[in-house]
């Protein structure tokens, strides 16, 4: 895993203000860099690919018409180095399936600790 400050760059995707204020805390704690917080589906396809994160903290339900599986599908068909932790409310079959369709670390169900957050991170190769 990577532990030093800088060596992972973060984007959140996060339609919570508050809950994005939080995760970008609890990656700072874990000492690496978020590079950026966004709201919306498209957002996140169009900085994803601008910004190349080593990790996207992608929540399912956006602000706008693309959730975040259809925005995670979208970027890694031209960013495939980018790995996805879905972190999410929805604990639904449904999205859960729709998930699989994508190459993800983890899918957590919202409330989150920062150790959950650490435990996924340390998945990633």
């Amino acid at each position: 895993m990577l532990t030093k400050k800088g060596s992972m760059n973060v984007l959140i995707i996060e339609d919570d203000k508050v809950l994005s204020l939080l995760l970008s805390k609890m990656i700072e704690n874990l000492n690496f860099n978020v590079i950026g917080t966004f709201t919306k589906g498209s957002e996140a396809i169009l900085k994803t690919r601008e910004l190349d994160p080593d990790l996207v903290l992608m929540d399912i339900m956006l602000e706008d018409d693309i959730d975040g599986i259809e925005a995670t599908i979208e970027f890694q068909k031209t960013n495939s180095t980018s790995k996805v932790i879905y972190i999410t409310g929805n604990s639904d079959s449904y999205n859960r399936e729709r998930a699989n369709a994508t190459n993800f670390i983890d899918y957590l169900v919202k409330p989150i600790s920062l150790e959950d957050l650490k435990h996924s991170i340390n998945k990633i190769d």
